[in-house]
């Protein structure tokens, strides 16, 4: 009896273990069915072991609707809970068979466009010299990617962050400058003032909420430009493009056009007048016990990032 109610609590434990391998797939995935796609089983066995753990814990992990998934509070809390177990597991399974400092998998990263073709790109492909059984996805677009529902590993933000549940680790600033050519503020003047803009010609980027607004800080008060560009892109290459050419003044990040303003393509203006910086932090979904992948990406990332001097 005693042999037979063990093996019945070791078969309780083993549930547990795939009702959260389950459950950690949802969250990652984002949807029931992109969780049975990764772990190979039918939507309706992922769906009896979410309500199986819910049911076990006595409190709501998912809420549900026609087309997403996402998690309520405790569940987002109990998904990084439950990565840090299956973490754990993957690295004493790693080192009873003597592959530990192999880490191994797909990586998935996200950044803003530039930032990730100019800054992340030689970053990962460092890291992935040295690791040969990783793979990299690499999301470089300039919107904000949904950490949770696309099960990205790790993300570049720019600008200060909201609340969240995810670990965040600063790893630089950068400005936002007006800047312009040489030649076209030979040609039109340099503004000393912001209400010196309404004179010149204006490019603007789409990536700007409201394009049409800049702002400063102008004796210690907030200050709002409302300008008419001349030119509004929906791509800051472009931008970056065209105020080198000598068409006008743009607004961007420093890192952006760090390279340009090295070789005297292009000069900065109005530094007096510039908002405070904006932080650089990578964020993660896995708390302090990341997995190997990760973590080795981590490392190496943030001293990379750190030393970049186009971000101190």
């Amino acid at each position: 009896m005693q042999s037979q109610s063990m093996s019945a609590a070791a078969s309780k434990k083993l549930d547990r273990l795939h009702l959260i391998t389950v459950f950690v797939a949802v969250a990652d995935a984002g949807s029931l069915a992109g969780a049975a796609r990764r772990l190979g089983i039918s939507p309706s066995a992922v769906t009896r072991a979410v309500n199986d753990l819910e049911a076990h814990l006595s409190v709501r992990l998912l809420t549900r609707t026609t087309r997403v998934v996402r998690m309520t509070e405790a569940g987002a809390r109990y998904a990084e809970d439950c990565r840090r177990v299956l973490s754990d597991l993957a690295d004493a399974d790693a080192t009873a068979s003597g592959m530990h400092g192999t880490p191994r998998g797909r990586l998935s990263l996200t950044a803003p466009a530039l930032f990730g073709a100019k800054i992340v790109t030689p970053i990962v492909t460092e890291y992935l010299r040295s690791y040969p059984e990783i793979t990299a996805s690499c999301w470089f677009v300039d919107e904000v990617v949904n950490v949770m529902e696309e099960g990205i590993d790790v993300a570049v933000r720019i600008g200060e962050l909201s609340d969240s549940t995810l670990q965040a680790t600063r790893v630089g600033r950068v400005r936002r400058v007006v800047c312009g050519a040489p030649q076209y503020l030979e040609r039109f003047g340099t503004p000393v003032r912001p209400d010196d803009l309404a004179s010149h010609h204006i490019v603007s980027t789409a990536t700007v909420t409201p394009p049409r607004e800049w702002r400063f800080i102008e004796n210690g008060e907030p200050r709002v430009m409302k300008l008419r560009p001349r030119m509004v892109t929906t791509t800051n290459d472009s931008a970056i493009d065209a105020v080198i050419s000598g068409f006008g003044l743009a607004r961007l990040l420093s890192y952006q056009v760090a390279d340009a303003l090295r070789d005297g393509r292009l000069v900065t203006v109005l530094d007096d007048f510039e908002v405070p910086v904006s932080p650089v932090h990578l964020l993660h979904r896995e708390g302090r016990h990341a997995s190997k992948k990760v973590r080795g990406f981590l490392d190496l990332a943030i001293e990379r990032l750190r030393a970049n001097p186009d971000l101190q």
